[in-house]
């Protein structure tokens, strides 16, 4: 099939990395029909490194021009051109969090049922994640008795974030548990079911930035969670670590890529070949764009919906809500 146009609004980081994932690795299922950034340096940088995109004067134009929107620019914005995209008749892929108000969120999915719409979580195209689920459907895992997620962070934002740190640092749109907790709470969905918060707490220790610390105890049928996450408390740019354990073994998913199950030795033991999450990333970002392509012709897909969205934006607006 001919491949669908991509519009994209917003050419931060993520703007910037879908953009090169669809010239690099999925012009058989997208092509980029333009993008547009409010900031002059933004559209400055897009021009100079990869010249040949086209450059759209406004939202609008973008909007008008393809087939589906991908939403890159900060999360208050994010609402308002779902809103529009859906107005004009096109597909969405918005960045996450699908937004920062649940209320406001409501409402909106209240209006888009039905709708072409998905959220980028690059886990339900992760092949990781393929191998987590093969292990819990061969019976790796038994029964499930605890799950637990935890990150951490040398400092926030992270080095190669620190030109977003206007916005990713503050505590009305940024901090980590929006941008990467998030994750794990989608993939907690997908694998273990859907969850309830019993506890949550969060410290927002310095003025005016995004929160140090959290913590919080949620529930995917009987199987409890246990949620950390920190600043400052790891040596690394990035730790995260996920894991599943039940009455036959354990199974974790860490530092992003890394599919480890756990050993009679007590030794965990990675997927064999397992590649590094740098070069991951790529190919998983293909696979998304063939989601994207797939949703945009109103076909199944493997994204990440509306719902499953809203219902971790719930949680993690909750737990930031329980601020010290």
């Amino acid at each position: 099939m001919a491949p669908i146009k991509l519009g994209i609004l917003g050419a931060g980081i993520m703007g910037e990395r879908l953009l090169r994932a669809a010239l690099e690795q999925a012009a058989d299922s997208v092509i980029i029909s333009g993008i547009w950034d409010p900031a002059p340096a933004a559209m400055g940088r897009i021009a100079t490194a990869l010249p040949t995109v086209p450059q759209a004067q406004s939202a609008a134009q973008v909007i008008a021009e393809c087939d589906c929107v991908y939403i890159a620019s900060p999360p208050a914005t994010h609402l308002a051109h779902m809103q529009a995209a859906l107005s004009a008749g096109k597909a969405i892929f918005c960045e996450k969090p699908l937004a920062v108000d649940v209320a406001q969120t409501r409402q909106f999915l209240a209006t888009a049922a039905g709708q072409r719409a998905a959220v980028n979580f690059p886990m339900a195209s992760a092949f990781a994640v393929d191998t987590l689920k093969g292990w819990i459907a061969e019976g790796a895992v038994g029964t499930p008795r605890t799950l637990d997620i935890e990150v951490a962070f040398k400092a926030w934002p992270r080095p190669w974030q620190h030109d977003a740190a206007s916005w990713l640092d503050r505590p009305e749109q940024g901090g980590f548990t929006r941008e990467v907790v998030s994750h794990f709470l989608f993939l907690t969905l997908r694998l273990a079911g859907a969850f309830t918060l019993s506890e949550r707490f969060a410290a927002f220790p310095e003025a005016g930035r995004s929160e140090r610390a959290i913590r919080a105890q949620l529930q995917a049928g009987n199987v409890p969670i246990t949620l950390t996450g920190s600043i400052g408390t790891t040596a690394k740019d990035d730790h995260n670590c996920w894991t599943l354990q039940g009455s036959a073994g354990a199974i974790r998913l860490r530092n992003w890529s890394t599919a480890e199950r756990l050993g009679p030795d007590g030794i965990w033991q990675p997927v064999p070949n397992m590649l590094p999450h740098e070069t991951m990333r790529p190919l998983v970002l293909r696979r998304q764009l063939e989601g994207v392509a797939a949703m945009t012709r109103g076909e199944a897909h493997q994204l990440a919906t509306l719902a499953e969205a809203f219902a971790v934006q719930e949680a993690v607006e909750a737990i930031l809500a329980a601020q010290k």
